[in-house]
């Protein structure tokens, strides 16, 4: 079976920035386990990606525009450092905050006392990206993990019960 829209897809995979700095790598982890067409991945690499089959290698470098986009300038915002009251917040750290356009990932640039400086671009925003790595396993999504919209692995969540129990 080859790669295509609702298959899910087992990657190992390494990716590095055009120094070659490796930024994250399923070496000694688990592979990515996810379902192909959702929008999981990066557009490029689903691109690419697309027609493989289990024991393909791939070797992709990708431009900001098939990642993770252009670095924004005006993403970067000070605002109010009350925002943050009771929050041990310094340089470096990061979190998701609920914009208009829902959930976006912050870095916070500096911390200063009447204000903190935030950065809502994506951490790899602007780069370009090498992903290499090798098709481990294709297979069918089962009509669950279709109708849920992601991968349902042995260690995964339990949809019985709970706030996701649909049987009313």
């Amino acid at each position: 079976m080859k790669v295509s829209d609702n298959a899910v897809v087992t990657l190992d995979f390494t990716v590095s920035n055009a120094d070659g700095e490796v930024l994250d790598t399923t070496d000694n982890k688990q592979p990515l386990e996810y379902l192909h067409g959702t929008g999981f991945l990066v557009s490029g690499l689903e691109t690419q990606l697309a027609g493989k089959a289990a024991g393909d290698e791939f070797d992709v470098t990708l431009t900001p525009d098939q990642a993770y986009g252009d670095y924004d300038d005006t993403l970067v915002q000070s605002v109010p450092g009350e925002l943050f009251d009771g929050m041990e917040v310094s340089e470096g750290d990061t979190f998701v905050a609920e914009t208009d356009d829902g959930q976006r990932p912050v870095t916070i640039l500096e911390v200063a006392e009447e204000y903190v400086k935030v950065d809502g671009n994506h951490p790899l925003a602007g780069m370009t990206l090498c992903f290499k790595g090798v098709v481990r396993e294709v297979r069918e999504a089962t009509e669950e993990e279709l109708a849920h919209g992601h991968v349902h692995g042995e260690h995964d969540h339990d949809h019985s019960g709970g706030c996701c129990d649909h049987h009313h």
